[in-house]
């Protein structure tokens, strides 16, 4: 699933309310509508991209038999998704400077239900992983540019009301999904989980060209080219090296897949240090409150990618639960962290982006290893509690990290900031899917099992939940009036 939701892009919901209109810098050019029409157009593609992805995890376990294959290995269909994303997201700023905002969003959408319409014709998984491939390049242009024409028509101090336009009706999509997956596969056919962005997409792109402006960037800089290879083959082999790590009889290939992305990795490190303008700015590194919600971020989002892999292969295959069943408990997560944006903006102006980051991943991580107790004889509106309280404080993390992130990033630099956080949230998840297969098969090895037993869930959720709460030790590492410019709250010293 996208990152963008699940993270919480922003907390300010009751700033929202308030009327406030953003105040444009000097140096850009306002949109010719309010911007809280644009969040909500870009939001319709947002809110594709997130009701495809929750239906589809529910599915998992019926698609892998009328494909021939295990549910485990569909998750070659959920990293090639997420890799799309992690590889065009860079390109995603220099293609809407050059060729303009409007233009690039409204092809993304026409490449993403293109990709949708190949994954409801497939007949076998390297189709469907080829055709969700293709999906994820629509989708690595669609919101990452649309939230780039917020970035640079929104002030500083509006930047999180603006965010919040854009998440809020897409916070729908990972509701629905659930459910909706549930019972797309229980009473019709899972092909339809694909047709179903079909209308979503033709409104959203009907509304980008009525309402959405071409918002200028600087399109003098030069296409990084070089970079942009060397980053896309280095995560490529990288997330690939670790997706077959987790599949018998791959070990060399895994090997030799990880060897080489660690190279171009280096290549790339020594390459973007000699140009001007690279495709991923590893200067932003330098910038501590970017550097530590990368961080931070990047081990949550590995546990947030996980999860929903996880859940519904556990009450389908180790609980015995039908698909809507499944949808009906799975849905709490995104229950929780919509209650969460009510809260949000209170907690952060009273205590401060570094103290509710620290409790919250504490209480996140704890939620996550909980669902490595659940058994069948758990009643479901305990588990239904837990799930809420995870989304909950999970969301409210995410929505602390994305806010703070860009506290101390120049306007002129964010569009290469944009470009590499999204890229870390989507290369992050994907490890967080790639994990937690890994111990999984892992697990269904020693075990000689034909599929993965409660106990070798439970070890999954235990792996993901301690990767989760070692984020800890980096939310320390936060000033205590980090971010105040967008909390309000200003410590006493």
């Amino acid at each position: 699933m996208s990152a963008d939701v699940g993270d919480g892009l922003a907390p300010a919901v009751e700033a929202v309310t308030s009327g406030s209109r953003p105040t444009p810098a000097p140096d850009a050019r306002p949109p010719e509508r309010g911007y809280r029409v644009i969040a909500l157009v870009v939001a319709s593609a947002l809110f594709m991209q997130q009701l495809d992805g929750t239906v589809l995890t529910v599915a998992l376990p019926t698609m892998a038999r009328d494909l021939g294959t295990s549910a485990t290995s569909l998750s070659f269909a959920l990293t090639a998704y997420l890799l799309a994303l992690a590889l065009f997201i860079p390109a995603s700023g220099t293609l809407a400077d050059r060729f303009g905002s409007r233009t690039v969003f409204c092809s993304a959408i026409g490449i993403f239900l293109l990709g949708s319409v190949l994954c409801a014709q497939a007949g076998t998984l390297p189709i469907l992983v080829a055709s969700r491939f293709l999906q994820g390049i629509g989708g690595a242009m669609m919101v990452p540019v649309g939230r780039l024409v917020l970035l640079r028509s929104v002030a500083k101090e509006d930047m999180v009301q603006a965010l919040s336009w854009l998440v809020m009706p897409a916070l729908i999509g990972p509701i629905l999904g659930p459910p909706l997956g549930g019972f797309i596969v229980t009473w019709l056919d899972w092909r339809w989980i694909f047709y179903l962005n079909i209308p979503i997409g033709v409104l959203g792109m009907i509304g980008a060209i009525l309402l959405v402006p071409d918002v200028p960037g600087d399109a003098r800089a030069r296409f990084d080219v070089s970079g942009f290879l060397l980053s896309g083959i280095a995560l490529g082999c990288l997330l690939f090296g670790f997706e077959l790590a987790s599949r018998p009889g791959t070990g060399w290939a895994a090997l030799a897949l990880l060897a080489v992305g660690a190279v171009l990795a280096v290549a790339y490190i020594r390459h973007a240090r000699r140009v001007s303008d690279p495709i991923l700015d590893l200067t932003l590194m330098r910038v501590p409150t970017f550097r530590l919600s990368v961080i931070g971020g990047s081990l949550t989002r590995i546990t947030q990618g996980a999860q929903p892999f996880l859940l519904p292969l556990m009450f389908q295959l180790g609980f015995g639960l039908t698909a809507a069943k499944t949808g009906t408990i799975t849905m709490a997560g995104a229950v929780g962290a919509l209650a969460m944006k009510a809260l949000a903006p209170r907690v952060l102006r009273r205590w401060g982006f570094r103290r509710s980051l620290i409790v919250s991943g504490l209480v996140s991580s704890a939620g996550y290893a909980t669902c490595a107790l659940f058994r069948p004889d758990w009643q479901t509106a305990a588990m239904i509690g837990v799930l809420a309280l995870s989304g909950f404080f999970t969301s409210f993390q995410f929505t602390g990290f994305n806010a703070i992130a860009y506290a101390d990033v120049e306007k002129e630099r964010m569009s290469a900031a944009t470009s590499f956080y999204a890229t870390f949230q989507q290369l992050t998840l994907s490890l967080g899917i790639c994990t937690a297969a890994t111990v999984l098969e892992l697990g269904t090895l020693v075990e000689g099992k034909a599929q993965p037993t409660l106990t070798v869930f439970s070890a999954a959720f235990l792996v993901v939940a301690a990767i989760s709460a070692s984020a800890v030790i980096w939310n320390r590492r936060f000033a205590a009036d980090a971010g105040a410019e967008m909390s309000g709250h200003h410590p006493v010293r």
